[in-house]
């Protein structure tokens, strides 16, 4: 009786084993023309980093929060610069009253040229006729002169203090940009990674502040054999079975196939595959649909990649698009 439960036993082992093997090959089976290989979901990173040294004065941001393009993010306290902006604007004022005083006293110049070459002309023609001395043109000529002299010398003023204008307005604007890159800003949309300083800390310039998540932009980098990798071409389609999420089938496509053959990283493959000259492709999730899961999209995510080598080939059931 034992003899005959335990055959029975390993009987029906034996099928369920078999069951199982068959449902796993029947749904693991590719036609012609599809590859499989395996990778880890990447997304573009992006560093919100201090411009000039400084202390940071609020973050108004958690990790995890989700930021539109424009949201202030941080902001470095500007108290110094904010002193420096007062007074090159008080300079401004200054300057641009020296230059109006300029200005007036070339106006007040050019009047006593004119004036001084009218009187040298009138007693030019006196002279020819006789009516007065040379001595008397002599000192008109020397008038003339000293008029356009000092005519020239206003000109000159008035010029160094429209430079000095110049000079200062350039002064402010850079101080304003100083105090623009004071605000952190999100240059695009994304979800906030990592928070890397906290309020009141001195960084230097071009210290980290937060990591921000392109969520829109997520990709996955595999590595293929030369063979599949010649077949390939731009925008050929792939799909993509998350390990934690095995149910859903997510659609990409190649955006980028590597033109040089290279050893592929320790981290993705076998030691065999590693010694074997592999090709990297980048396969990028539609825009549209990242923008959709956008709170479920996550990075490190490793997975299953099946690309279409064969852009005739049909999709197995088990293939197609499927989306929470």
């Amino acid at each position: 009786m034992k003899k005959t439960l335990s055959l029975l036993i390993i009987l029906v082992t034996l099928v369920s084993g078999g069951v199982v093997y068959w449902l796993i090959e029947g749904r693991t089976s590719l036609p012609e023309g599809i590859i499989v290989t395996n990778g880890r979901i990447e997304a573009e990173q992006i560093e919100i980093a201090a411009k000039a040294p400084g202390r940071i004065a609020e973050i108004l941001v958690n990790e995890g929060d989700m930021v539109s393009a424009g949201t202030v993010l941080a902001r470095m306290d500007n108290q110094e610069l904010q002193a420096r902006l007062r007074g090159a604007q008080a300079l401004v004022n200054q300057a641009q009253k020296a230059r109006a005083a300029a200005k007036a006293a070339m106006a007040q110049a050019l009047s006593q040229r004119t004036l001084a070459l009218q009187e040298f002309e009138r007693a030019s023609a006196l002279h020819k006729k006789g009516h007065i001395s040379t001595a008397a043109l002599d000192q008109r000529r020397s008038q003339k002169d000293s008029a356009i002299a000092a005519h020239e010398a206003a000109k000159a003023s008035f010029d160094q203090a429209s430079a000095a204008v110049d000079v200062a307005e350039a002064s402010v604007a850079e101080l304003e940009a100083l105090l623009e890159d004071t605000v952190l800003i999100a240059p695009r949309d994304g979800r906030v990674q990592y928070k890397l300083a906290q309020p009141g800390e001195v960084v230097g310039a071009g210290a980290r502040i937060l990591t921000l998540l392109d969520v829109t932009d997520v990709y996955m980098t595999v590595f293929i054999p030369a063979g599949p990798a010649g077949r390939l071409a731009l925008g050929s389609p792939a799909r993509l079975i998350l390990d934690p999420v095995p149910q859903y089938v997510v659609p990409a496509k190649v955006t980028f196939v590597a033109s040089e053959a290279q050893f592929t990283p320790k981290s993705v493959e076998t030691q065999d595959e590693r010694d074997k000259l592999m090709f990297r492709v980048k396969l990028t999730l539609p825009r549209d649909l990242l923008k959709q899961y956008e709170k479920q999209v996550k990075t490190g995510v490793r997975g299953r990649v099946y690309i279409a080598v064969d852009p005739q080939v049909a999709w197995p059931d088990h293939l197609n698009v499927k989306l929470p």
